[in-house]
């Protein structure tokens, strides 16, 4: 079996040696295609087996390419880049590879948070953490990493997830919450963890933004997409007390950094996954996934069906 990695964004050094170790450990091939352009992925990806992938496209011209193409493992917990419904149309396993990135996810959001209630360490008087609350859109793997940590800084957490029964979130100390109306109302901090789904997409705006206690912040390492940025640009007007910082450089970012300065703040790219350990870990659990499926037909993380 052929098991091709074809990476935009490439895996570090020591995660390719360990992906290419269980890969051949399970007598399978590998072909490394790292910066490829688009016509390389629809040339490699001819006689693949197995196809891993960070954050690139993965539509049905490439799967019509793939005629041998069994499995596609997302290194991450994010598959939208993935076209399911093609995957499946064409009889191919998607998978992701979920808390592999929760904890580097997770440090982000307050290596975000500090750096905002400390007002980008502008020399002026900033606020702490301490007995402030925050509030979890989502608690999966990140957001319990999130919450973990919010703890370490004494904060008030609550969280909101129609997936999680209140009893789990109350068994770690989490006060469960049941609309995106109350997150927002009861949270002077609230970090988006949302996959971008039709319910989800452009949900969180103008109105959800002005429920913000006094001094809110706003924190985004889950997807652009849920961000209905002309409705938020309105809260910030509206608001001049509230911020906004994201992992996700907004469609209009030059706007909101124009007119909105210090009060966002964005990364020059998605780093939340950006760690040594993230990338290592990701990328060996999606290579320890693709030659199960393969060999075996382990499918525990599917995505599509």
């Amino acid at each position: 079996m052929k098991i091709l990695v074809f990476t935009e964004k490439p895996f570090a050094a020591a995660a390719v040696k360990a992906i290419e170790n269980a890969i051949n450990a399970a007598g399978a091939e590998l072909k490394l295609v790292e910066r490829g352009t688009r016509a390389d992925l629809l040339e490699a990806v001819k006689d693949a087996n197995g196809l891993i992938v960070r954050s690139d496209k993965i539509d049905a011209e490439v799967m019509d390419a793939a005629k041998d193409l069994k499995v596609i493992v997302r290194a991450g917990a994010g598959y939208d880049n993935i076209d399911l419904a093609a995957a499946t149309a064409h009889g191919i396993c998607v998978m992701n590879t979920p808390g592999q990135n929760s904890n580097a996810v997770a440090e982000l959001v307050f290596g975000m948070v500090v750096m905002m209630c400390r007002n980008q360490y502008n020399g002026t008087s900033g606020s702490e953490l301490k007995d402030k609350t925050l509030g979890i859109y989502a608690f999966g793997q990140v957001g319990r990493n999130v919450s973990r940590i919010a703890k370490g800084f004494e904060m008030k957490v609550s969280a909101l997830d129609v997936f999680v029964k209140d009893e789990v979130m109350e068994a770690e100390g989490v006060r469960p919450l049941h609309t995106p109306e109350e997150l927002f109302a009861e949270n002077q901090y609230v970090s988006l963890h949302i996959p971008a789904t039709p319910q989800t997409r452009g949900s969180i705006g103008y109105d959800l933004a002005m429920k913000m206690p006094q001094n809110g912040v706003l924190i985004n390492t889950a997807r652009k997409e849920v961000i209905d940025e002309e409705g938020l640009m309105k809260a910030l007007r509206e608001r001049t007390d509230l911020r906004y910082v994201s992992d996700i450089k907004p469609d209009r970012a030059e706007e909101f950094e124009k007119e909105f300065a210090a009060r966002v703040f964005f990364t020059p790219k998605k780093m939340g996954a950006q760690t040594a350990e993230a990338n290592f870990n990701a990328g060996v659990a999606a290579a320890e996934q693709t030659v199960a499926y393969l060999r075996d037909g382990w499918n525990k993380f599917q995505v599509n069906k």
